[in-house]
């Protein structure tokens, strides 16, 4: 017995010389040997999906959907092709972007309003937009966890997409995915936002009716009349108006409609209206439906509704040039040595920012 082995083993030593150490028994392996390797199913065809699609097959919208939001080129080629196959049949449902500070209560009050359309007849999509973290880059994803009674309906489909750091990019593949909602047949699509933020601006460049959630009681409500965000809106609802925050709530009414006369005139020539509700006991809620019927038959009058979608469509056309300009200049395997160099001058103070992008730009 050599000094390693007694100083790994004392128990070996020549004290000791009743003991004796077992090998003990080896470890098994984390993957089960007997196992065999499961072939990944080839990808579907793009008239495959669409039929799929057009069938109204939720598997099938489900899976067109990952292929939208997938980072793989074969995968974007395939949905391309889905999306335009699908294009022709879209267009039929009414589109509606909601937003609210947190805790407004959007995930409750879309599970009511979507039970409410619901049983009017037809069918609904709801497309959450769920922020990443910084760090992690992951999403929760929980949003359909909070629509209890609309994630069980068979008219409904919920989808939560994450952000993944890039509010414009989750924008335009959810503006792909309601094109493949309508061709499925859901002629009501809510898009619903991370909160008051960049990314409403995205959701109102794709949406018919913004709707605006507000909540009374929780401090200044002049924090709330913002005029970006007010100026979208074409409703803004005040929820939570029910036992002693009701007052609080018809205050807060009277303190927006008297903010929005301050604001111009929207193109569409609408004058957006306040409402009060309750999510949590399904109070108010057909009031706000009336007010959105109201709105669509005003538009659709007028030739605004129409007249909205051509430029929504001309304005998603530009922003998909900007992502294909910006992913093809940052793909390019022959730039990369050339962004890395720049770089390195730049953190060395030997180039400034600006004169590097420049000369970047004009390789």
């Amino acid at each position: 017995m050599n000094a390693t082995t007694n100083i790994d083993h004392p128990e070996n030593s020549s004290e000791y010389s009743g003991l004796t150490v077992n090998a003990g028994v080896s470890q098994p392996p984390i993957v089960n040997p007997y196992l065999k390797p499961r072939k990944r199913k080839p990808l579907p065809t793009s008239g495959e999906l669409v039929e799929g699609i057009l069938k109204g097959d939720v598997t099938t919208l489900s899976r067109a959907v990952t292929l939208v939001e997938s980072l793989a080129p074969d995968h974007q080629s395939l949905a391309r092709e889905v999306i335009e196959k699908c294009l022709p049949h879209s267009g039929n449902s009414r589109r509606i972007g909601i937003t609210g500070v947190p805790g407004a209560g959007k995930s409750t009050s879309i599970d009511v309003f979507g039970l409410h359309v619901l049983r009017q007849g037809g069918k609904l999509a709801v497309l959450a937009i769920d922020p990443s973290s910084e760090r992690s880059k992951g999403s929760i994803l929980g949003d359909k966890t909070r629509m209890e009674k609309l994630s069980q309906h068979p008219g409904a489909f919920i989808r939560p997409s994450p952000s993944a750091g890039s509010l414009g990019g989750v924008a335009r593949k959810t503006r792909e995915t309601i094109i493949l909602c309508e061709a499925a047949g859901y002629n009501n699509v809510f898009i619903e936002t991370v909160g008051v933020g960049q990314s409403e601006t995205a959701v109102h460049s794709m949406a018919d009716f913004f709707l605006l959630i507000q909540i009374a009681g929780a401090g200044d409500e002049l924090q709330g009349i913002k005029r970006g965000i007010m100026e979208m809106a074409d409703g803004i609802v005040i929820n939570k108006a029910d036992g002693d925050n009701v007052d609080r709530a018809r205050l807060a009414q009277a303190q927006y409609r008297s903010a929005l006369h301050l604001f111009p005139t929207p193109p569409s020539g609408w004058t957006p209206e306040v409402l009060t509700y309750s999510g949590y006991y399904e109070l108010g809620i057909e009031e706000i439906w009336d007010m959105i019927d109201r709105y669509f038959k005003f538009v659709e009058a007028n030739g605004y509704f129409e007249r909205r979608r051509r430029q929504q469509a001309r304005y998603w056309m530009y922003e998909t040039i900007d992502s294909e300009l910006r992913r093809r200049f940052y793909d390019d395997p022959a730039r990369a040595a050339r962004i890395s160099q720049a770089e390195r001058l730049v953190l060395s103070n030997r180039l400034s920012p600006f004169a590097a992008a420049s000369q970047l730009l004009a390789d």
